[in-house]
């Protein structure tokens, strides 16, 4: 792992909050992919939650890792993380891809979809760090552990850190479509489902629609199942995040919607979520 270790960086994050002391509140590691300094990490090394963050080191011609893929991942692959963690230059260990598709919720409760699963001891301060094939190719970011279990770890593929990456990189933050509802999950009554013909027996109850939003614009109402997008069913309200995820602004999205006892489409055009 020689060709990715001098490129793998110890990221240390504190707080310079006027009146207040300097100090640690995140630390990890991290792996530099462009000659000038920039570094893919974990949000919650520097930000306190799980996700993805770009930064940027000072220097040039700086030792990089490549980008490999993780679609053609498989079961059984042996994997190698590797990490500064706590200080401890290019730590490396060993393991094999467990499962692949696992879904994981970050802190702010944003779930983060078809994500890696090892057995490689990791520890806090790995997270950041590149998890990398037997060609030394990076296919993903080690991002946390299950504490209390052996053997249970996890990494985003690197085809996500790639999709991430670019929004960032291009837009400084990473872009979401936007609907303006608020939904819960909930289960369909039978005779409904029976009725409409609908392939799943939960859908998205709208609790509410902010004015001026796409779906008031569109005209969905508090009460409103929603059951397709696109003509794909709608089962939970993750499944509309994970739909409506790279979903072009701009561009119309038929809803298909229960409302008492008729079934509708309604096309909406999603926006841009606003920053928070």
């Amino acid at each position: 792992m020689e060709h990715v270790g001098p490129a793998v960086v110890s990221i240390a994050a504190g707080s310079r909050r006027p009146g207040a002391a300097a100090g640690v509140v995140g630390a990890g590691s991290g792996v530099i992919f462009t000659p000038d300094g920039y570094v893919l990490t974990n949000s919650h090394v520097v930000h306190e939650a799980t996700d993805l963050a770009v930064i940027r080191a000072d220097g040039s011609g700086l030792p990089i890792a490549q980008f490999g893929g993780s679609a053609s991942l498989r079961a059984g692959q042996v994997v190698v993380a590797i990490g500064n963690p706590f200080g401890f230059q290019s730590t490396v260990s060993a393991g094999v891809v467990s499962a692949l598709g696992r879904s994981l919720r970050s802190a702010t409760g944003r779930l983060i979809e078809n994500v890696i699963q090892t057995d490689v001891a990791l520890n806090p301060g790995n997270s950041g760090g590149p998890l990398v094939d037997t060609r030394t190719r990076v296919i993903g970011i080690n991002t946390a552990i299950i504490r209390l279990a052996q053997g249970i770890s996890f990494a985003i593929p690197i085809d996500t850190a790639k999709w991430v990456v670019s929004e960032l990189l291009a837009h400084g933050r990473v872009r979401r479509a936007y609907l303006g509802i608020v939904g819960q999950t909930r289960p369909i009554d039978r005779h409904v489902a029976r009725r409409h013909a609908l392939p799943a027996a939960h859908a998205v109850e709208v609790v509410s629609v902010e004015p001026r939003a796409p779906a008031a614009i569109a005209g969905l109402r508090e009460g409103d199942l929603v059951v397709t997008l696109n003509e794909r069913p709608v089962r939970t309200v993750d499944d509309m995040h994970r739909m409506l995820v790279g979903w072009p602004f701009g561009a119309a999205l038929k809803v298909g919607v229960i409302r008492e006892d008729r079934r509708l489409d309604v096309a909406m055009v999603p926006l841009e979520a606003p920053r928070t």
